[in-house]
């Protein structure tokens, strides 16, 4: 999740059902309510609202532009995403970098920790992980 301040934020619960949604649902109150993909150019982005489906993102390239998004793979890689799941996402499995991780509870928060004591470390950049009890 993107926010209109430009920090790269998380929101982590034990099933992405409830309280991580409930979270966005605040957050987006708050003006972090988008995420954003390669657009024709670095300075012209495709921003769709937190929420949007893979396969609304996926029909919306193709109406913009099937040639270009399936010869940069974009296409390729939504459809795989909406086979896989409509919207939710592994904390675990991506390699994202964030400013901010929210952890819906103190089990999550653990669990994030020892994600990341397992991980290779790939850069020093800080992260703030952070228990938000919802």
């Amino acid at each position: 999740m993107s926010s209109c301040t430009g920090l790269k934020i998380a929101v982590i619960c034990s099933s992405n059902m409830n309280r991580s949604m409930e979270a966005h649902a605040l957050l987006g109150k708050k003006g972090f309510n988008h995420i954003k993909i390669p657009g024709k150019s670095i300075r012209d982005p495709n921003v769709y609202p937190f929420g949007t489906s893979y396969t609304q993102i996926y029909d919306d390239l193709v109406k913009k532009d099937k040639k270009m998004y399936t010869e940069s793979g974009m296409l390729h890689i939504l459809d795989r995403n909406r086979r896989i799941k409509e919207r939710p996402e592994k904390f675990q499995r991506t390699e994202k970098k964030y400013d901010v991780i929210l952890t819906c509870e103190e089990r999550v928060y653990d669990l994030v920790l020892l994600d990341f004591e397992s991980r290779e470390p790939a850069d020093q950049q800080p992260v703030h992980i952070i228990t938000w009890t919802l």
